[in-house]
């Protein structure tokens, strides 16, 4: 007798519209606890706006969001308790100290004082900013901020991490800090993570499957190894396998790319 896994993140017929424009058309997913899934497209593909509805931020015209089986729509706050969620341009309140601010995420999660105090000193620990602890937060780098707003989310130990654009401003020792820890907490405790990014780089390190979105649609989905065997693209990496694919959607190709570009810079010469 076999058992089935409920996803962790479940969309069916997921649809957004504004108008006359429709963002996102019919978005079906399944992501199963424990994976990395990465979602990638090009600016304007819809992605942001897909993770603002499964995150619960936007009303999708049609369609449900599902999260470890738990309706979105139908009961929000169980939903909601699974997750959290990092924008791609998080706030910080910048006069607190850095457990200062922590202290108050995990009053806001309704955390208990002894139990956030001991997840406050591991996480200041884990993220390498033991030291900065006591320091007001608007002396902090960039990358520091980012990594502080990343140990935030993690604070109540989510089941799931929505995360739009991870590495933004991060240093390389930061951005492999970031990594190693998605993919530590995801080996230990089962948490699923599904990181929208740009970093193609990124994604083909760190994602277990893969979808990639374009024109509102999802219009390939798998692993890299998947990817490369229906492109018929063994040991490309994923960077040409993303471009290849959005330019088919496109009805473009490299070599017309190319073309543009000889065209553009003998414009550019003759001027």
């Amino acid at each position: 007798m076999t058992t089935q896994t409920t996803p962790m993140v479940q969309t069916r017929g997921l649809r957004k519209q504004y108008g006359g424009f429709t963002a996102v058309h019919g978005l079906d997913l399944e992501v199963m606890p424990g994976e990395v899934f990465g979602f990638l497209g090009p600016n304007g593909a819809g992605k942001t706006t897909s993770l603002r509805m499964i995150t619960g931020l936007l009303a999708p015209s049609a369609g449900e969001v599902l999260i470890h089986g738990c309706s979105l729509a139908k009961d929000p706050l169980t939903a909601k308790a699974w997750m959290s969620f990092i924008p791609d341009r998080p706030y910080i309140y910048e006069k607190l100290t850095a457990i200062e601010f922590l202290r108050f995420c995990g009053g806001l999660y309704g955390m208990k004082k002894s139990e956030c105090a001991r997840r406050i000193e591991e996480l200041l620990s884990l993220f390498d900013l033991a030291q900065w602890g006591g320091s007001l937060v608007e002396n902090f780098s960039h990358g520091m901020k980012q990594r502080l707003v990343v140990a935030s989310a993690l604070l109540p130990r989510p089941k799931l991490l929505v995360v739009d654009e991870p590495m933004v401003g991060l240093d390389p020792r930061g951005a492999r800090l970031i990594k190693q820890i998605f993919r530590q907490i995801c080996s230990d405790s089962g948490m699923t993570v599904f990181l929208s990014t740009h970093s193609l780089d990124v994604a083909e390190e760190l994602c277990d499957r893969i979808a990639i979105m374009h024109h509102g649609q999802v219009v390939r989905e798998g692993t890299l190894a998947s990817l490369r065997s229906d492109l018929d693209q063994p040991g490309e990496r994923l960077e040409e396998i993303f471009l290849q694919i959005t330019a088919e959607e496109d009805g473009n190709d490299s070599v017309s790319d190319e073309a543009l570009i000889r065209d553009i810079t003998t414009a550019g010469g003759a001027g």
